[in-house]
This record gives structure tokens, sequence and C-alpha cells, in this order.
């Protein structure tokens, strides 16, 4: 059964039909003994496949498919990462659902188009990064705000592969929600050491990545 209702399927067909370019592939993780959201997860995959025939879905358990897993850096589920090659720094930890559904729909739209919408100022810095940036943007599915601050943090992943960016569903993740202390969403963390709350400008985004490479510590 569709998750979309009629209406919202013509209308992701007609987006993806005018709007993609390239192939590009989404890979879920799950397991066999699926868990909660793991099949919805899934499922949107799978329909959003179903609409466009640029989109193709592999799916793989976290067990059985342990190498894969480490290879892509996926330890928990439910996983989706949306890619082109062979780069896995754009994921989703937690069904892309609420608002993040459109998230999902911008990184497909942008990963096929391999160009993102963030400044020519911002790109310059972002691809000029030469060390390991992971971000963590900790969400709701009802959060209106959230998904600004996942498409920044996923189109900087998409300018360089040294930045990995991840989407947190903090429902799904209580444990992550409370090692990182998230008291309201969006939360942002820094590889650790810089996190800040709220859909800041890119500009504001971006300094706190700067500063979380500078091995200073702000929140």
């Amino acid at each position: 059964m569709p998750l979309l209702e009629e209406d919202d399927r013509r209308y992701v067909q007609d987006l993806l039909s005018k709007s993609m370019k390239d192939p590009v592939k989404l890979i879920v993780f799950t397991q066999e003994f699926e868990c909660e959201y793991c099949k919805e997860t899934r499922e949107i995959a799978e329909e959003l496949a179903s609409l466009s025939d640029k989109i193709k879905v592999e799916t793989y358990d976290l067990l059985k498919h342990a190498d894969k897993a480490y290879q892509t850096g996926v330890d928990k589920i439910p996983a989706l990462i949306v890619t082109s090659d062979a780069t896995y720094n754009v994921r989703y930890f937690g069904i892309p659902s609420g608002y993040e559904f459109t998230s999902l729909l911008d990184d497909i739209i942008d990963t096929s188009k391999k160009s993102t919408r963030i400044s020519q100022a911002t790109r310059e810095k972002i691809k000029s990064i030469n060390q390991p940036v992971h971000i963590q943007v900790f969400v709701t599915p009802t959060c209106p705000y959230c998904p600004r601050a996942v498409r920044l943090a996923h189109q900087f992943a998409m300018e360089n592969p040294a930045v990995k960016a991840d989407m947190i569903e903090s429902i799904e993740f209580p444990h992550l929600a409370n090692k990182y202390e998230v008291m309201a969403v969006p939360k942002i963390v820094i590889n650790d050491s810089v996190s800040f709350e709220g859909a800041l400008p890119e500009p504001h985004f971006l300094s706190y990545v700067l500063l979380a490479l500078e091995g200073k510590q702000a929140s």
C-alpha cells in the first residue's frame, strides 16, 4: 500500500521527473526482524524508486552485511544513505518522515544534479577542509525548523567527502539524545566538541564547523 496520498505521489513524481539529472542510489539498512520504523523507512525508499527510474534502492541487513555497514559507517538502524557514487556521507538515522521527507527529496535532487544550493563563499570554505568533520543533526518529524539544519549539513557533506553529516531522529535514538543532552531540536553536534541549537543561517552554521576544526569547545 502506498505511503503517499495519490495527489502527493503525482506531485513527487512530477518534481523528480523535472528536477533529477543523473541516477541516485538509496541505501537502506534494516534487519531480519525489522526494528521500529525500519519497515517504513525501507518503504519510503521503495516508493520513491517507484516514482522515478533514476532512483535505485539497495537494502542490507545490519548484521548479515556487516562489511557493507562498516564500509558505509552505519552502526544503527533504520539508516538511509543518499549517494550517486562511492561516497556515503549523506545519511539519515531514523525515518525521514514529516518535515524531513522534504529534506530527503531535496537531497535526492541535489545528489542527482551533483550540485548544492549553498553560496559560493561557503562552498569554497567547505571544499578547503582537509580534516574529518562529523555533523549530527538531531530532529523530530514535527519540527518545522529541522529540515533547514539537516539540509545545510548534508550540503556541506555533498561538497566535501571529508564531511560526514547525519540526520538523527531523537525519539528513535533516545540514548544518543541523552548523551548529547538534546533538550530542543534541531540540535547540531560537530565532532563531539561543538554544539548549538536552532536552524542558524548558513554563515553562522559554517562558523561552528570551522570552530570545531580549531579544536575548540563551545555550546
